[in-house]
């Protein structure tokens, strides 16, 4: 079965950096897009990030991240990474993996919470 496994958050300070893995199984994944979606504490889910299937056609941002975020991927280990920098306060939430096959996939998520 499809499954989405994310590691790597975590707390940090203001300008402080963290790199999320999600190791992928059950599918091809070198055949599709990928995602980053987050949820704020007492907000909704916001799209973070895309990677096209073989990562080079093309990584999409939120306005928000830009600059501050790569997303990236290694197909011959079916992870999906996201490195963070300059991390702010309002960076803080519950970092998911994403894939749409016949269904909309979902990793259970990793805290990452920048505070001082």
């Amino acid at each position: 079965q499809v499954q989405l496994v994310e590691s790597g958050g975590g707390s940090v300070q203001p300008g402080g950096s963290l790199r999320l893995s999600c190791v992928a199984s059950g599918f091809i994944f070198s055949d599709y897009w990928m995602f980053w979606v987050r949820q704020g504490p007492g907000k909704g889910l916001e799209w973070v990030s895309a990677i096209t299937p073989a990562g080079t056609e093309g990584t999409f941002y939120v306005d928000s991240v830009k600059g501050r975020f790569t997303i990236s991927r290694d197909n011959a280990k079916n992870t999906l990474y996201l490195q963070m920098n300059s991390l702010k306060p309002e960076d803080t939430a519950v970092y998911y993996c994403n894939v749409e096959l016949d269904w909309q996939y979902w990793g259970r998520g990793t805290q990452v919470t920048v505070s001082s």
